[in-house]
């Protein structure tokens, strides 16, 4: 973590525990993430990566340390203040077959809140029609927006969800394995949609298992057995001794047009 950055509009963990069950999965964690940054938090299988994606969240209770938002303890936001700042996007999103895609991007406004009957209803607003029409040409989902769930391949399924997420128009898009079971074309489209929104001046916050996307990003954290290993920019980060320390793997680190390419060692 930059401790001489402020941290006023920063996500941060501070010496962060989390425990999955009794086991300790995240331990002593700290590491500052901004608006406008894309950060990558990666590691092998059983690193602590997703548990402290969600502590992030307020998901997962910190049993030691602090995670704070704009310079305020998470815990002193509510659950809704909480969902208007911080979007999350799981591994596998749950969208219902069923819905159209332009109503699946609507319940990232709270639509679904009342149609559910899990609120009162509430106004639909100018305010949210415009959002939800940015979401889907942003994510390039506005020209099947009319398609059922059902109909979608797995990769326009995760671009409606994405789409979904960035239609509450929050201040961090939290992400665990945005990728995940996608082939190369639409991984790279989701990271490029990603940029964009950094861009922007959003901030995200991707577990990633592709090395090579998370070189990526702007900021990388590398967990290994709960504990940062390394932070920083990616040629700080993803270096042949960080990376044999984490994954046991010996690897060559290579620079590529503008970015660094990982490649295992037979």
């Amino acid at each position: 973590m930059n401790n001489g950055a402020p941290d006023t509009d920063a996500l941060v963990a501070r010496d962060v525990h989390v425990h999955a069950g009794s086991f300790p999965a995240v331990r002593g964690v700290s590491a500052a993430f901004r608006p406008g940054v894309f950060s990558a938090v990666i590691g092998p299988n059983g690193a602590g990566k997703s548990t402290l994606l969600r502590a992030l969240l307020g998901l997962n209770p910190v049993t030691q340390g602090e995670v704070t938002l704009a310079g305020r303890p998470l815990k002193a936001w509510s659950r809704a203040q909480r969902s208007r700042q911080l979007a999350y996007l799981a591994q596998s999103e749950g969208l219902p077959d069923g819905a159209r895609v332009r109503d699946v991007v609507a319940l990232g406004r709270g639509a679904g809140d009342w149609r559910f009957g899990l609120l009162p209803r509430t106004p639909w607003t100018p305010a949210d029609e415009a959002a939800v029409d940015a979401a889907l040409d942003r994510t390039d989902t506005r020209r099947f927006e009319d398609r059922r769930v059902s109909e979608l391949s797995g990769g326009e399924r995760q671009r409606a969800a994405l789409a979904r997420a960035l239609a509450a128009e929050p201040r961090f898009l939290l992400l665990d394995e945005p990728t995940n079971h996608l082939d190369l074309a639409y991984a790279l489209d989701v990271v490029r949609y990603l940029r964009c929104e950094v861009a922007g001046g959003l901030g995200v916050v991707a577990v990633l298992h592709d090395l090579n996307l998370a070189a990526r990003a702007d900021h990388l954290v590398l967990l290994c057995g709960g504990r940062v290993q390394a932070a920083g920019s990616p040629h700080e980060v993803l270096t042949p001794g960080h990376l044999h320390a984490a994954y046991g793997l010996h690897v060559n680190v290579v620079q590529h047009a503008d970015r660094l390419l990982v490649i295992p060692q037979d």
